[in-house]
This record gives C-alpha cells, structure tokens and sequence, in this order.
C-alpha cells in the first residue's frame, strides 16, 4: 500500500509529542497535526510543565511509573544538550511540603527525579506550619517554547500542521488511513467521552526573578513553579467546572496561599491570570478502536485524559499511541496483501 496518512487531532503537548513519535517510528507515514488552537492558545500553554507525577487510580502503577521515567529521560537529555534554552527546559531543585506526614512516604516516582531525600529539620524550618517534606530535583518544560521547539521539530521531519476545527473523527475517513485522537478536553463533545470531565485550574503567571526552588504543598493545591522568565503560582482544582473567566476571589487565596509559603512573593510584579481545563477521567485513554460505517472502517488510536499530570508523562504515551499506530499500519498492510490475494 502507498504510505499511510495518519492524521493527529489536537495540537498540545499531547497532540505534539504523538505526532513527533508517530513520524519518529514510522518514516514511512505520512503525519498531519489538526487542531483549531496551536501554541500559545492552547491548554498545554497555561499548565506549568513541572514533572511532578498524579496518579491515576484506574491505570496500574507500574505503568505509570513507566510512562514517567520514558518522559524524564527524554526531557534530561533535551536539559543537558545546547537545546535546553530554545526547548524552555531545565532542571529545578525545591521541596514538597506536608503539614501531616503522609502514608506514602516514598513516592513511586521517588527513584526517577534527582536526588530525592525527606528534609532535614533545618530546612523545614522555613515552614513552620509543615512537619513534613522532600526535596529533589526534577525537570520543568516552560510553555510556549517547549510546544513551539516540538513544533520545529515536526517541521524539519517532513510533518504539516492545519488549522482546522474536527467536528467528527468519521470525517477524515476518506482522507487519512488512520487517525490519533489527543483532542483533550475537547474529546468530551469529540467521541462523546462521559468519563472524560474538566478539573478547571486557575493560576498566576507573575516576575519574581528572585525565586529560584519549587514549593509544593502536599495537598496538590498550592505550588509555587519558577521558570525560565516568571514563575507559575497555582492553583485551584474545580471539578466539572468549564468556566475559562478569571475569578479574582480565587486570584486572591492562591496568591495569599503561596505568600503563606514563600513571602518574598509579595513583592512579585505583573502578575497575568490564566486559566485551563485540565482533561480528567480515571485513567488516561490510551488505545485501539475500529469506526466503521457501511462497511467502510477508520482505524483510531486515542491518547488523551491525562489531567494534571500531562507534561509528567507525554512522551511515554506518546511512544505507547505511536506503537499502536505502528500496530493500526500493520493491520491495513495486512488487509491490502489479502485483497490482492
């Protein structure tokens, strides 16, 4: 058969990682990137890109754990090569906080980041209200730039980017052999996914040049994220919440909330708002389905639903959809020979 057309829906760090594994392992493909919104006006643009693992309850750990590590990897090697700066990607050392010791103490991404250890007594006296912590070193993928470098590198592999709103997978059956849905948020209305729900999170984009080391509250609610030119102070987790208008109550309690832990931060400075909707279901969807009207079938892989946890493990399930991919070509490789037989 002539090279198969492959085509990936959605443009975010998801969308984007998909495409690049997808024309990475599968030469021979022909890959187009759809979506309605690129960088910077996308959901990947206004997260922090810090490689701080959720978890999933529905997708067993070992999985997890695995996608992780492939996605560490891959961005430490970006960190150490003269790519880094163009990349936005860099490492950064801070602490997790927790005001009770936790039942998990050893996380089970612990032995993936650098140089994870519980804080000394020392340290945790910068704050008094936590009796607990860990420190490490991890990777930060700043946004637009990480999206914009992947972008390039799309490019210079031969891969094409539209503009174009996909009301319906079936509508690219008689264009593209198989198709990737990483549309997001926008799967729910997409495929009509009703496991698939908004976390809503709003944060602050604020200067202060001065903070260096992440904090994270244990609680996963506040945080504090210094990238190359601002730092992301977060956050708010507001299930089922669609709403993307900036709520100035909740401006108030994150920045109040991370003032509490690090007060240097009053003296931020131009401080911009933005808020995303993060793609949550129990378990990231990542897998094989035949569409078929009147006989006619479109092979569609879905990568999508990674929560607040996307950039931790985008380019695992990025290599997993392009696998799968590589398993959809075989499958049409193989019907065309019968055919000829």
């Amino acid at each position: 058969m002539a090279a198969p057309k492959v085509a990936v829906v959605g443009a975010g760090v998801i969308g984007l990682s998909t495409a690049l594994c997808i024309a990475e392992t599968c030469p021979s493909c022909s890959v187009m990137v759809l979506s309605d919104q690129f960088s910077p006006n996308t959901t990947s643009d206004i997260a922090a890109g810090m490689l701080i693992p959720h978890t999933y309850p529905g997708t067993p750990i070992h999985v997890q754990k695995q996608w992780f590590k492939e996605t560490f990897t891959y961005l430490f090697a970006i960190s150490n090569s003269a790519e880094a700066s163009e990349a936005g990607i860099h490492l950064v050392s801070g602490w997790q906080v927790f005001k009770n010791t936790p039942k998990e103490e050893l996380p089970f991404w612990s032995d993936v980041v650098l140089g994870f250890r519980p804080m000394s007594e020392a340290e945790l006296q910068k704050f008094p209200q936590h009796r607990f912590g860990q420190a490490f070193t991890t990777l930060k993928c700043d946004c637009p730039p990480y999206l914009l470098w992947l972008e390039k590198r799309l490019k210079a592999t031969g891969v094409q980017m539209y503009t174009r709103k996909v009301a319906d997978l079936w509508e690219l059956h008689s264009e593209y052999n198989i198709v990737v849905n990483c549309a997001g948020i926008g799967a729910h209305q997409l495929v009509g996914d009703e496991k698939l729900f908004p976390v809503r999170g709003q944060v602050l984009k604020v200067h202060a040049p001065w903070v260096k080391n992440f904090i994270r509250d244990g609680d996963g609610l506040t945080y504090i994220y210094p990238g190359i030119h601002r730092v992301t102070l977060g956050g708010t987790r507001e299930k089922e919440s669609w709403s993307l208008s900036p709520d100035p109550g909740a401006t108030k309690g994150i920045f109040d909330r991370c003032c509490s832990l690090e007060p240097s931060l009053r003296g931020a400075q131009d401080i911009k708002v933005k808020v995303g909707l993060r793609p949550s279901r129990q378990c990231v969807r990542l897998q094989r389905e035949v569409l078929s009207q009147g006989g006619v079938k479109l092979p569609v892989v879905h990568n999508y639903g990674h929560g607040a946890g996307g950039f931790s493990v985008h380019r695992g399930t990025a290599k997993e959809a392009a696998r799968l991919v590589g398993e959809c070509i075989a499958a049409l490789q193989g019907s065309s020979l019968r055919a000829k037989l």
